[in-house]
């Protein structure tokens, strides 16, 4: 398959900036085999049966965007430029990898200072980001960072205006628990607690795990041959208590509806084929596109992606190409909100869009 079949005309003015207020009035486009249908989030518990259950993504987004000062000594004395930084990925020693503009001009040793409390120094340099080592460790790390630190929007929205604190209420979910992400799971930021209310009425359960969505999420597809595409690598974990009650909704005939791709990533990266769910922790670089067989899946809450994405890959493997480019050509012409703030979609396949194909890459 070639990058093009994932391509789409999307008008500049359906990128949303601004979340939906409140949350759960965001539109829903809810996609069962080939009928649509236009309602809102706030519908989502008369869309769902009782002992279906959700599984949701309880990481919690750090301020990861920085801007610092970095300082070097010429022959006509100290110069200080401007550094803008964006944390990606924690590395071994309690350092992190990151993004850094300009790039070019940074140097190995040299020292970036953030705050009166908060500085690093360029520990490693590669062609596209730098190495941190951070002066200050665990939760006065946290606390420097909470105090100096923005909210890493996705470029998509940072290009058209700046974080702000608004975006720190905005760019977490409810549920936010475990600190370690760089972008949001934008499908959760739909849920207030008014609707996780009316699910649990309903008798939708609900399931937390953790997946850190780094930075790499959105790094555009350079590769042609989609196939020879390799994923960023994320962290995650599913507990014993997690998979426990996964499986016991299984076992009860109940579906497994994932609440964002990050969430579904994970629990098909810690599904066994016969569909069983175990206890995880690790990383994992699991690419779903066309021809996966999905173990444990059976249908997704996410929002609208970027054309010839890897996300958009994975909605193709769950509803077929042909169906998710009907999805997708009516969201525009109905004039969804589309990306992190934008509009969602409920989707459920026909039976042969997940039994179809065969597992590919972890």
């Amino acid at each position: 398959m070639k990058l093009s079949d994932f391509d789409f005309d999307l008008p500049e003015d359906l990128i949303a900036t601004r979340p939906a207020r409140p949350r759960s009035a965001a539109r829903l486009l809810v996609a069962e085999g080939d009928a649509m249908r236009d309602l809102h989030v706030r519908d989502l518990p008369g869309l769902l049966l009782p002992g279906d259950r959700l599984v949701l993504n309880d990481t919690r987004v750090i301020p990861a965007r920085l801007t610092g000062t970095r300082r070097r000594e010429t022959p006509q004395g100290p110069v200080e430029a401007r550094v803008e930084v964006t944390l990606m990925d924690p590395a071994p020693g309690g350092r992190w990898r990151a993004m850094a503009k300009p790039l070019r001009k940074l140097g190995t040793g040299e020292t970036v200072v953030f705050s009166d409390s908060l500085r690093a120094q360029v520990a490693g340099k590669g062609a596209e980001d730098v190495t941190l080592a951070f002066n200050l460790g665990g939760a006065a790390f946290d606390a420097a960072l909470a105090a100096a630190g923005a909210m890493p929007l996705p470029p998509y929205i940072a290009a058209k205006r700046p974080a702000d604190a608004q975006d720190r209420e905005d760019y977490q979910t409810v549920w936010a628990a475990r600190p370690g992400a760089v972008a949001a799971p934008t499908a959760s930021l739909h849920f207030d607690e008014p609707l996780l209310a009316a699910l649990r009425e309903r008798g939708v359960a609900s399931t937390h795990v953790t997946l850190h969505v780094g930075a790499g999420t959105f790094l555009p597809v350079k590769t042609d041959d989609i196939s020879a595409h390799r994923m960023h690598a994320e962290w995650g974990e599913v507990t014993d208590a997690a998979a426990a009650e996964i499986n016991a909704t299984r076992a009860a005939g109940g579906r497994i509806i994932p609440v964002g791709t990050t969430a579904l990533r994970l629990i098909e990266s810690a599904a066994d084929e016969a569909g069983h769910l175990h206890p995880w922790a690790g990383e994992t670089d699991i690419f779903i596109r066309p021809g996966y067989r999905f173990r444990i899946t059976d249908a997704l809450m996410t929002n609208f992606h970027l054309p010839r994405s890897t996300l958009m890959m994975l909605v193709s493997a769950l509803m077929g190409i042909e169906r998710t480019r009907r999805i997708y050509t009516h969201a525009v012409n109905s004039r969804y909100r589309f990306f992190s703030y934008g509009d969602a979609s409920l989707l459920i396949p026909g039976p042969e869009a997940v039994t179809q194909g065969s597992q590919t890459g972890i």
